[in-house]
C-alpha cells in the first residue's frame, strides 16, 4: 500500500496537439492549478485487484482511516502484510496504539530509494501514464473523476503484476554494479593538471 499524495488538477492553457507524421504530439508547459487531492492505495497481489481511497490530506489520521478500510473489508482469518514505505505518519504514535490493538496487520517498509519493490507504486505509474500526465482537468471533482475511472476499469478485469527478472538476474545485477563502484577509482586517487 502507498499514499500518492498532492496529486494535482491541472489544466492545461492551450489543447494539446496530436502527432503526426513528421512532429511529435504537444502539450503546453503552463497550466492553471486548482487544488490537489491524495490517493491511498492497497493493492491485492494475488488478483491484482486495487482498493483506492481518494482523501483530501495526507497525515496519520487518513492513514488510519484507510487501515481501518483494510481491516474491514479483509476476512478476519486472514493476516494482513502491507509493504510500504517509511513516511511518517506510518510511524505516528496514534498509528502504533492502532497497530498495537490490530496484530494481524504486519508492515514491512521497503528500505531507501526501493520503491520499485512495492508493486502498488507500479499500479500509481499506470495511473499517471495512462489517466493523469496528459490530462487537462479543472477542478478536483474532475480529477477524482478521472482517478476513480482509472480504478473502477483496471479493477473490472485485474490482473497480477508478475516479476519477469529472477533473483539470480537480480543479485547478478547488483554484483556487477557493487564490482564497477569498487573498480572506480576515487576522486583522491585522480590526478589533475
Amino acid at each position: 500500500m502507498d499514499e500518492k499524495s498532492q496529486v494535482q488538477a491541472l489544466e492545461r492553457t492551450q489543447p494539446s496537439l496530436p502527432m503526426k507524421k513528421g512532429r511529435a504530439g504537444t502539450m503546453t508547459h503552463d497550466c492553471r492549478r486548482h487544488g490537489t487531492t491524495t490517493l491511498f492505495a492497497a493493492l491485492d497481489v494475488f488478483t491484482g485487484v486495487v482498493d483506492g481511497r481518494r482523501l483530501p490530506r495526507h497525515r496519520h489520521e487518513e492513514f488510519l482511516a484507510f487501515l481501518r478500510r483494510i481491516n474491514r473489508q479483509v476476512p478476519r482469518n486472514l493476516a494482513i502484510r502491507l509493504i510500504l514505505d517509511n513516511y511518517g505518519t506510518h510511524h505516528h504514535p496514534d498509528v502504533v496504539t492502532w497497530l498495537g490493538k490490530h496484530p494481524r496487520f504486519h508492515l514491512h517498509p521497503t528500505p531507501t530509494s526501493s520503491s520499485w519493490l512495492n508493486l502498488v507504486e507500479r499500479w500509481f505509474r499506470g495511473l499517471t501514464d495512462k489517466a493523469l500526465r496528459r490530462g487537462s482537468v479543472n477542478s478536483v471533482p474532475a480529477l477524482i473523476a478521472a482517478i476513480e475511472g482509472y480504478l473502477a476499469a483496471h479493477n473490472d478485469d485485474p490482473k497480477p503484476f508478475v516479476w519477469t527478472a529472477t533473483a539470480e538476474s537480480i543479485l547478478e545485477k547488483v554484483q556487477r554494479g557493487r564490482g564497477s563502484l569498487s573498480n572506480k577509482p576515487s576522486t583522491d586517487d585522480e590526478t589533475h593538471h
